[in-house]
């Protein structure tokens, strides 16, 4: 595609972004659902109150897995940009694309012309990532704020 002087190739931005989209979705499910399974006590038998400790820690330590799941999936789409040419500096990758996947976007950084729809598919990635991690969040809050039972 031909516009104004300088060629969009659009195509390759999908060829490399939307594998990588699938694989950061799957991962950040793959890992929430691990993190509930090792950190959330489901109920079982007699039902007795949960101290606030055992309401609290779990639901921390999940937030903080959240956090590391993002940078860890900002840190794959840097890569990326530095694997393709689209940012030479593996530290300017990773600002941008912090940048990018939470929708943050105020560093004066960006991409070679012809890769910035792949900045543009990090921010798709990115909210559905979020919106991934409020649903489990607020599943697991659900899960932790039950009577457990012994």
């Amino acid at each position: 595609m031909r516009t104004r002087g300088w060629t969009m190739y659009w195509a390759f931005d999908w060829v490399w972004g939307l594998p990588l989209l699938v694989i950061t979705i799957t991962f950040h499910i793959y890992m929430f659902v691990m993190m509930e399974k090792k950190l959330i006590r489901r109920p079982r038998g007699r039902r007795v109150l949960r101290s606030l400790p055992e309401y609290i820690a779990p639901l921390a330590l999940i937030g903080l897995g959240a956090a590391l799941l993002h940078g860890i999936e900002a840190s794959a789409w840097a890569a990326l940009y530095v694997l393709v040419g689209a940012l030479p500096d593996p530290g300017e990758a990773i600002l941008y694309s912090l940048n990018a996947i939470t929708s943050y976007g105020h560093a004066e950084i960006f991409l070679a012309q012809r890769w910035r729809l792949l900045g543009a598919i990090e921010a798709m990635n990115g909210l559905i990532l979020f919106g991934l991690t409020t649903a489990f969040l607020y599943a697991a809050i659900g899960v932790a704020r039950a009577p457990a039972q012994s």
